[in-house]
């Protein structure tokens, strides 16, 4: 005889939503701008310059996206709440293609695909192109290498590979700083303000010292001490392993 089988009751929609809505909030925020922009373009609301307007959209939702994906990390130092790294892949992801969207806007309608003559303009008038252009390299090394196959292809690497974003994140900026036009600079500083302080947060010793006034202010129990001497004082299961080292490392995820 076959032991009876124990049916468990099926989550409801509510407790879906319950346990799911930053996931959910996270695919939201990604979508609307995507989904702005075709409503604007099937409405002819695009303004006198629709490429400018693309160029603007796309752009801000890239670099919006990517702090938020930035900030993830932060948040949990800051308040000990780790659900937000749950969506950081998603944001990252998200951003990566709205920057792949202006950057295919700008070299399709500005330069008809001609990436000679881009670069050419970039070298000699347009240093913001340059800095553009490397963060999308960066951020699309980091979208191919996201999935958990090159996790365990990379190993120890993949982490390397992906402090990456905070360059990109930096590279940016820049992009959105030397752009800006008509001496219009406070949301491009105010991007870089922003960054400032989520890269400050992860600068070790601001980070223990955040990270030890949290745990006493809620009364948790100190971290225990990582290992003196780096990857070889590991146990055997954490080298190697993109996952175990994001869960070693603690507060630096």
């Amino acid at each position: 005889m076959h032991p009876a089988r124990v049916a468990h009751p099926q989550p409801s929609r509510l407790d879906v939503v319950r346990d799911r809505w930053l996931w959910l909030l996270a695919h939201l925020a990604g979508l609307y701008p995507l989904a702005l922009l075709v409503w604007r373009y099937t409405h002819h609301d695009l303004g006198v310059d629709p490429i400018q307007t693309i160029n603007d959209l796309t752009g801000r939702a890239a670099i919006i996206l990517l702090g938020a994906s930035l900030a993830a990390t932060p948040v949990y130092i800051v308040f000990g709440y780790r659900k937000p790294v749950t969506v950081r892949r998603a944001l990252g992801l998200y951003a990566f293609f709205y920057a792949l969207l202006h950057f295919l806007n700008f070299i399709g309608l500005d330069y008809a695909f001609n990436l000679q003559m881009a670069l050419q303009d970039a070298l000699l008038n347009k240093p913001y192109i340059v800095a553009g252009l490397g963060a999308l390299l960066i951020l699309t090394a980091l979208a191919i290498t996201s999935t958990k196959g090159w996790q365990r292809r990379l190993k120890r690497n993949w982490i390397r590979l992906h402090w990456l974003v905070y360059a990109a994140g930096v590279l940016a900026v820049l992009h959105f700083v030397w752009e800006g036009k008509a001496g219009v600079y406070g949301d491009p500083l105010r991007y870089a303000v922003i960054l400032t302080a989520l890269l400050l947060v992860r600068v070790p010793p601001i980070r223990h010292w955040i990270v030890q006034t949290r745990q006493r202010l809620t009364g948790q129990a100190q971290a225990p001490a990582r290992p003196a001497r780096g990857l070889s004082a590991w146990p055997k299961e954490w080298v190697g392993s993109a996952e175990a080292h994001r869960r070693r490392e603690g507060e630096d995820i």
